[in-house]
């Protein structure tokens, strides 16, 4: 099986109650699409910086709170 990282958007809307995508864009100063594009894994690299952003906001120190290593399809993997 491949690995690929994710960003768990959807974790950190409900864990900080955040209340929304555009909520945690607007907060964090980054755009929209850019979270969007994460959360629905259309976004295959990922700004560090945003990241960083995304801790310093809301005052995360581990960094497994917000990025996770998931098994996926290889074949699936190899087409992306």
């Amino acid at each position: 099986m491949a690995k690929r990282v994710v960003v768990k958007i959807d974790y950190l809307i409900k864990e900080y109650k955040v209340g929304s995508l555009r909520k945690l864009a607007e907060i964090c100063d980054i755009r929209h699409a850019a979270l969007s594009e994460l959360k629905t894994g259309k976004r295959k690299n990922i700004n560090f910086g945003h990241i960083e952003r995304i801790a310093e906001t809301l005052g995360i120190d581990d960094i497994t709170e917000i990025i996770d290593f998931v098994e996926v399809d290889e074949e699936k993997a190899q087409a992306d």
